[in-house]
């Protein structure tokens, strides 16, 4: 199973897996098709919105982990 960082970019975490989309809409980030928001990691992307990245990354990892 892969584990996500915050380092990621939003285009690869889509690549991994499209249900990501709705757990990054639901923290604010609904610009997910942008071209520029595909080429921002997710520390930059939660900067901008905000957002905690540790926890997002938690959120996604506890998402993948349980749908493995």
């Amino acid at each position: 199973m892969a584990q996500v960082t915050k380092q990621m970019l939003i285009g690869q975490l889509i690549k991994l897996d499209p249900n990501i989309a709705p757990i990054l809409m639901r923290a604010g980030m609904h610009c997910l098709g942008c071209p520029s928001a595909q080429m921002e990691s997710l520390e930059e992307a939660a900067m901008v919105h905000g957002i905690d990245a540790d926890i997002l990354v938690n959120q996604i990892n506890d998402f993948l982990s349980n749908n493995a």
